[in-house]
């Protein structure tokens, strides 16, 4: 089990994370904002997966804890949140993403925060 310092770390980045990509979508700097979307789920799917003393040090453990979540809740909107934020991590990289679509992907990443944080136990 993750230590509970560990899993409120996380949980307080995630959400900083969160209010700093609306910040920079404001600003109009789309790279900075869809990084810290990406940031933002990522911590919070490490706090989830930290309360259950799952491995959550790499991507792949990542992905395989969104399955995990979503499976054990039948949410399946928990992979679409973290799918967006596959999309956002991906456009700090490439840059292809117009404004509204960030603004819809950081929108679904909002409400993935929000069901992981209520997840953490």
């Amino acid at each position: 089990m993750a230590s509970d310092t560990r899993v409120e770390y996380c949980n307080a980045a995630g959400r900083d994370f969160l209010q700093r990509a609306w910040a920079y979508l404001a600003d109009g700097d789309l790279l900075q904002a869809s990084e810290k979307g990406w940031g933002a789920a990522a911590q919070m799917v490490k706090a989830a997966a930290g309360t259950r003393g799952w491995r959550h040090q790499d991507h792949r453990s990542l992905y395989e804890a969104v399955d995990r979540l979503a499976r054990g809740t039948g949410d399946a909107s928990i992979r679409t949140g973290s799918s967006e934020a596959g999309a956002l991590h991906t456009n700090f990289y490439e840059g292809w993403l117009p404004l509204e679509a960030v603004e819809h992907s950081l929108s679904q990443v909002a409400e993935l925060v929000d069901k992981l944080a209520a997840l953490r136990g």
